[in-house]
Formats: structure tokens, C-alpha cells, sequence
């Protein structure tokens, strides 16, 4: 299959705007059938204000940009993971959807909020889904959940394939640094599509990423231009978790020695 990003600078507050720059870009990701946007991307992400991000947040059912999404993905046969401001009843999520050719998916709403995403965002509710796209088995993260090995290691025993790890990275280079760990530590593709760009006082690290379950970085973008990446990988690697012979990373876990993780 044929997997890749679409790095670039959502307007922020501006949904028809950003609507106007994935057009002019979706001709270079026709021939993918999986396509990865950036962290909140219906909205931009440096709030100003409660108010701005509430202004600017959708519900799934009401959505501009989520209708517009799902009318790519029809015309070009494809599925598409995009980080999307939501508004469900009085609550704000980071989340993100997917979207494929024929509609609306789901969404994982983002668990580990940062930094001033604590003033607008309640932390997500709906835990870790894994949605099966008859392609692979797709798990989604955001941003700053890549600090938390947890979260990779439970997509990956649900059965991911590839985490699609839509971002707003702006602390250079960790991110970047720790995805092709994440990917051979859980033998998984993991799509890192991060943004790029300024909003007020905060500078945003590009270097979108896709690596394979061997920890090879397969593509990735610069820091600053806006770009599309595609490549075709071949999604049985991921199912493979012999290191050695005689080594299963997910049959040699020993959980009874992990029950610390449990306590809080």
C-alpha cells in the first residue's frame, strides 16, 4: 500500500483557508491510499483564548472541513487520519479523525494534553481504538502522546499495523528522534505528519517522519516547506514480530513483572 503526509500550515481560524490549501496540494497523494494530516487542523492551534478555540472547534456530525475531507477521499479512493478540533456538548477534544471512501470513520481524542492545550482541552475520553481499514489495522496518537511509551505499546498488542501520529511539534527534534524507536521497540510503520510554520510566539519543527518496523526512516520532510510524501510499503513487515528466531517482542512481555505500571 502506499502510505504518506501532508506537512504543512493550517490557517489558523480559517477552516475554508486551510480547505483551500489541502486542494491545491491533494493532486501530489492521489495514487495514497492512507494520508496523514496535521495535529488540529480544521482550527490551527495557538489559541489566543478560550473563545478562539471554541470559535474555531466542530462537532464531527456538523463538520465543514470533515464533509470536505470525506469528498476527497471518494474522489481519490483513499483514507485520510487529520487532527481536528472537536466539540462534543460543552467539551473541547484534540482528537483526530478518519475518514475513508465511503465517509466518516471515527476519532481518538488525544490523551496527553500539553502545555497551553490544558486551558481549552479536556483530555480524551474514548481510550485507544483501532480501526481495520481491510488494508492494515490503523491505531492513531497526537502530538505529545509520543512521550508516553503506554499508549504505542497497547495500540500495537490491539493489533496496529501503522500509527498514524498526527502533530504540532514544537520542541526540536524529540519527536522526530523517538518515532523510528517507537516503530522497531513495537514493529509497527508509524506516519508522523507534523506542521510547520509560526503562530504568535510559538515556531512549529516540521521534519515529518515515516519510519518501518526495523527503525528506518523511510521518508521524511524538511523543516520548513510545505510538502507532500508518499511511498509504498509493504504492510506484512508489520506483522512480523521475530526480532531473532527465537525472540517475539510482544510473546517475550513478561506483564506480571509490569504490575507497577498499574499503580497510580
Amino acid at each position: 500500500m502506499t502510505v504518506g503526509f501532508f506537512q504543512f500550515a493550517p490557517i489558523l481560524g480559517d477552516v475554508q483557508a486551510t480547505i483551500r490549501k489541502i486542494d491545491r496540494f491533494i493532486a501530489l497523494a492521489k495514487t495514497a491510499d492512507l494520508l496523514v494530516l496535521p495535529e488540529l487542523c480544521n482550527s490551527g492551534y495557538n489559541f489566543e483564548s478560550h473563545k478562539q478555540a471554541w470559535d474555531t472547534s466542530e462537532t464531527v456530525k456538523d463538520s465543514i472541513f470533515v464533509r470536505h475531507i470525506e469528498s476527497i477521499c471518494r474522489g481519490n479512493n483513499m483514507y485520510i487520519v487529520s487532527g481536528f478540533n472537536e466539540r462534543d456538548n460543552d467539551r473541547l477534544y484534540n482528537s483526530a479523525i478518519l475518514v475513508g471512501p465511503n465517509g466518516y470513520i471515527g476519532q481518538y481524542r488525544k490523551l496527553h494534553l500539553f502545555d497551553s492545550e490544558k486551558d481549552y482541552f479536556t483530555p480524551g475520553n474514548i481510550g485507544l481504538p483501532i480501526f481495520d481499514i481491510d488494508l492494515c489495522k490503523v491505531g492513531i496518537l497526537i502530538c505529545f502522546d509520543w512521550i508516553f511509551p503506554e499508549v504505542w505499546r497497547i495500540l500495537t498488542l490491539k493489533g496496529a499495523d501503522i500509527i498514524c501520529h498526527p502533530s504540532n511539534l514544537v520542541i526540536p527534534g524529540l519527536a522526530q528522534k523517538s518515532v523510528p524507536v517507537h516503530a522497531v521497540t513495537n514493529r509497527v510503520f508509524v506516519i508522523t505528519a507534523n506542521r510547520i510554520g509560526t503562530e504568535g510566539n510559538l515556531s512549529f519543527t516540521g521534519l515529518s517522519t515515516i519510519a518501518d518496523p526495523r527503525g528506518e526512516v523511510l521518508v521524511q520532510a524538511s523543516q520548513s516547506d510545505e510538502e507532500i510524501k508518499t511511498i509504498n510499503i509493504d504492510i506484512s513487515i508489520a506483522r512480523d514480530k521475530m526480532v531473532t528466531p527465537r525472540n517475539d517482542v510482544l510473546a517475550d512481555r513478561r506483564p506480571k513483572e509490569y504490575a507497577l505500571l498499574l499503580e497510580t
